[in-house]
């Protein structure tokens, strides 16, 4: 995990230090509405959590630019027939293509790679337990839109769907919307 933290901060110095003129850093949180998908999968529905981390912007042209971000993100979802949710905790690094489409609006697109940091369940009445058969790495690709106000603040909706299974075995992936409010500081 330490070794995905630094590449990702080596990353984003280096695409910083290329287009210094056009780079800007902020932070960002929202809501999540996660669940699960796939052929062994029943009776789920959604799991409501929050998301928090960091953003950048590395513009490439004006129309064009690269965008990691660092996230931490409460996945999982609800088993409506066990009346359990599978509580999935994850930290995110989307690295996006941003296509800017009309002035401050943009559309985004790209790889997502997660490492589960966290995974249990927990039933109706509060009891817990560990899950022990979670993938540390969760492949995904991210769809969505963002619009960024001149001061800095932006909004963002966006569409997360898992391309690996989450446990050995299994036919389950996952699926996450998110809506997000935050700032460039720079």
């Amino acid at each position: 995990m330490k070794n995905t933290i630094y590449l990702s901060f080596a990353l984003l110095l280096c695409f910083s230090s290329l287009s210094a003129q056009d780079f800007s850093f902020g932070a960002k949180a929202g809501a999540n509405f996660a669940n699960v998908t796939g052929d062994d999968v029943e009776n789920s529905s959604s799991r409501t959590g929050f998301h928090l981390g960091a953003v950048a912007r590395i513009g490439v042209s004006e129309k064009f630019g690269i965008q990691p971000e660092l996230i931490y993100s409460q996945q999982g979802a609800k088993d409506d027939e066990f009346d359990v949710t599978l509580k999935l905790d994850y930290l995110n690094v989307p690295v996006l293509a941003d296509i800017v489409v009309a002035q401050g609006f943009s559309l985004q697109v790209g790889p997502q790679f997660g490492i589960n940091i966290n995974s249990g369940v927990e039933d109706d009445n509060g009891n817990e337990g560990d899950v022990e058969d979670i993938n540390s790495l969760d492949l995904g690709a991210a769809l969505g839109a963002q619009y960024k106000l001149d001061s800095g603040l932006f909004f963002q909706a966006r569409y997360n769907l898992g391309l690996s299974d989450i446990a050995e075995d299994s036919d389950v992936k996952n699926a996450n919307i998110t809506i997000s409010i935050g700032y460039f500081f720079l």
